[in-house]
């Protein structure tokens, strides 16, 4: 990919540390880089006039609560101003977007799930649609070692999630190998699925989950575990990006004293 290659430079050795840090590093500069394109890109005597002018306003809404007519006179001119505002304010958001969009990519490639190390048992599953019996086979490449049994049946059992449980029907195996890219095959009704595997002991991995959607098998996965940077929270790299970001923007903005 184009993005890896020009992002891996910058982040790849931020990923030498735990995720917690790599995370709040990332953050951190990237409220850097917004904030001061955000200082660039907007006239900021106008925004500091334009923010004056809305508190005015909703002042002046306060007092003429008892007055509909001025009221509405008022609002209106506050709803044009705040229009303005957020105008202004939107120029920078559009010219950082992409770039942001492209770093939550390699965020997500790397720091989302745990990687599958060398050694280490694992799962991997087929998931169903529907309830549906029968039987699935994995086939393991050579050099990975098949700890289960590669003929599963297909159960339903009731998952708990976050929130709700769920019905989920699903055959499971379980597997270890030496590191190296695989490729690992499955068959139901006497079809082939494949699904890549990737077991390193770098921070890296294939998607989880790959989606199907055919003769009732709606997905392959592999059971690489979600990371959880701050422990004890259920938070995954995104939720705590979002905190980190939020915190870093605020001051910066304080301490640079932006409107």
């Amino acid at each position: 990919m184009v993005f890896e290659t020009l992002l891996n430079p910058i982040f790849a050795p931020l990923l030498n540390l735990p995720v917690f840090w790599s995370i709040l590093i990332i953050s951190l500069i990237v409220a850097v880089l917004i904030t001061m394109v955000y200082k660039w890109m907007t006239d900021q005597h106008l925004m500091k006039t334009l923010k004056e002018d809305i508190k005015k306003f909703q002042k002046e809404m306060k007092e003429l609560k008892d007055n509909p007519k001025e009221f509405m006179a008022v609002q209106k001119r506050a709803m044009e101003t705040n229009m303005k505002y957020m105008m202004h304010s939107m120029k920078p958001t559009l010219i950082t977007f992409i770039p942001i969009i492209i770093i939550f990519g390699w965020l997500n490639a790397h720091l989302a799930f745990e990687p599958i190390m060398p050694g280490q048992e694992f799962t991997t599953s087929a998931i169903f649609d529907i309830e549906h019996e029968g039987e699935i086979k994995i086939i393991a490449p050579e050099g990975v070692e098949l700890v289960s049994e590669e003929m599963q049946k297909i159960e339903c059992v009731k998952e708990k999630g976050l929130i709700f449980s769920k019905d989920i029907c699903k055959a499971e195996w379980v597997l270890k190998g030496p590191k190296g890219n695989y490729l690992l095959e499955y068959e139901f009704n006497s079809k082939k699925y494949t699904k890549e595997l990737l077991i390193t002991e770098e921070r890296s991995y294939e998607k989880p989950v790959k989606v199907i959607k055919e003769d009732e098998l709606k997905s392959l996965n592999i059971g690489n575990k979600k990371v959880k940077p701050i422990p004890g929270i259920p938070f995954g790299w995104l939720g705590t990006y979002i905190i980190f970001s939020i915190i870093f923007s605020m001051s910066l903005r304080k301490i640079m004293k932006l409107h």
